[in-house]
């Protein structure tokens, strides 16, 4: 089922990693913020998938209100600024009436749900809270991303899993090297009388037994701390469904979902379309 995949492989995932994620978003896009700048002033817009906020103060002259299906994400934009203007909705179910805003932007947040039908669906809800003539921005991962280290390129699966890596705590300098086997000098039985030195040899030979276990007990517990480390590793990875736009999927979507295609365009490996409501 759509839904159950999108629980799983992205609200449970966003608010797992909601706190390292928001640490990452920080700065604007530069066609997100022209259109944002290029609205009359007094209008009245909402950012669905919103996440830590980060669009909501570019135009001061503007009034925003931002949603976000995961409440900590919701969390983290109140952190950075406690006068956003944010609430936790579902981007299929917004709690705004029809009809009512001058323009809507949801960016790198369409790619999510599973199926076509549910991304036309979640395009044409937004719409329908948008003014007619109002327009809105998406922006949707690309399938074309072959210079970026991600490689993605036409010809691959476009439903992907991609994985973040949950910031490791206190983490340690890796330093250690390989350790080199340490050479044992043997004793100097200079001054060890002739009729003494078997038995001490005896107790030097004991003494070494002794510290070659605790030698080996140090390194069994040094080799299960690092197992334990990369486990919790595994346990940190966390994948997120993507669905991958080739060039012109997207304004098929947005006239499937009742709008009309103002413009289009690529930028920062995703392919974005700003769209009017007719």
């Amino acid at each position: 089922m759509a839904s159950a995949k999108e629980e799983e492989y992205v609200h449970k995932v966003y608010n797992e990693i909601a706190s390292h994620f928001s640490q990452t978003r920080y700065k604007p896009w530069p066609i997100v913020t022209k259109f944002l700048n290029d609205q009359t002033m007094g209008s009245i817009g909402i950012d669905v998938g919103c996440g830590n906020g980060k669009y909501l103060n570019i135009n001061p002259d503007v009034f925003i209100i931002g949603s976000d299906r995961s409440d900590g994400l919701i969390s983290c934009a109140h952190e950075i600024n406690n006068d956003y203007n944010v609430l936790v909705a579902d981007g299929m179910n917004l709690p705004h009436r029809d009809n009512t805003f001058d323009f809507a932007i949801s960016i790198a947040v369409v790619h999510h749900w599973t199926t076509r039908e549910r991304r036309i669906q979640a395009i044409n809800h937004t719409l329908s809270k948008v003014k007619v003539g109002g327009q809105f921005l998406i922006y949707c991962w690309a399938l074309e991303q072959g210079s970026s280290r991600r490689g993605y390129h036409e010809g691959m699966e476009q439903d992907v899993f991609v994985p973040w890596v949950l910031q490791e705590k206190n983490k340690g300098s890796s330093t250690q090297g390989k350790k080199k086997k340490k050479s044992i000098a043997k004793p100097d039985l200079t001054a060890i009388p002739p009729h003494e030195r078997a038995d001490f040899m005896a107790k030097w030979k004991e003494d070494q037994e002794k510290l070659r276990q605790e030698e080996l007990k140090k390194e069994q517990e040094e080799e299960e701390s690092k197992q334990k480390k990369e486990e919790e590793k595994a346990d940190a990875t966390k994948y997120r469904f993507y669905h991958l736009y080739r060039e012109g999927e997207l304004e098929e979507d947005c006239i499937s979902a009742g709008a009309e295609v103002v413009s289009t365009g690529y930028e920062k490996d995703n392919w974005y379309v700003i769209a009017k409501k007719l």
